[in-house]
């Protein structure tokens, strides 16, 4: 008789439960670093963007003396071009462009809310090549 219990195979209640509080807490450390590991690399795409934008304008400025596409804001959702410096941006966007410029300056500007929380992630680049990050939705 004893036998016959001593060769049963599997796992006891208590095991099983203690897999399942380890899955628990790997999940729950592991979900958060994914969740800002995905916002972060949707940043790419205004990062890229701008950074175009940037080179466009610069293309720009050598045959007029000026840089292009003052005043003019993307609208989410809809395909949109800057028609002076050739930049298009896709319905797929996440983010707003905006262009304010003039004969020596410009700035151009992302806004998009990546993770659907109350904050805006904000980036900028400068005639210059300074691209900032003045409000970051990753962190806030």
């Amino acid at each position: 008789m004893f036998s016959r219990f001593h060769n049963r195979k599997g796992f006891t209640l208590i095991e099983l439960m203690i897999v399942v509080v380890i899955i628990g807490i790997l999940a729950a450390l592991a979900i958060p670093r994914f969740m800002k590991a995905t916002a972060k690399s949707k940043q790419s795409e205004a990062k890229q963007l701008l950074k175009q934008i940037y080179t466009m304008q610069h293309t720009y400025r050598q045959g007029n003396n000026t840089y292009g596409d003052n005043g003019l804001t993307s609208a989410p959702g809809a395909l949109f071009t800057f028609p002076q410096i050739g930049v298009e941006i896709q319905m797929s966007a996440l983010y707003t462009y905006s262009i304010v410029a003039n004969a020596n300056t410009f700035t151009a500007t992302a806004t998009g809310n990546i993770d659907d929380d109350a904050t805006n992630d904000v980036w900028t680049i400068t005639e210059a090549g300074i691209l900032a990050n003045t409000t970051d939705d990753v962190t806030a």
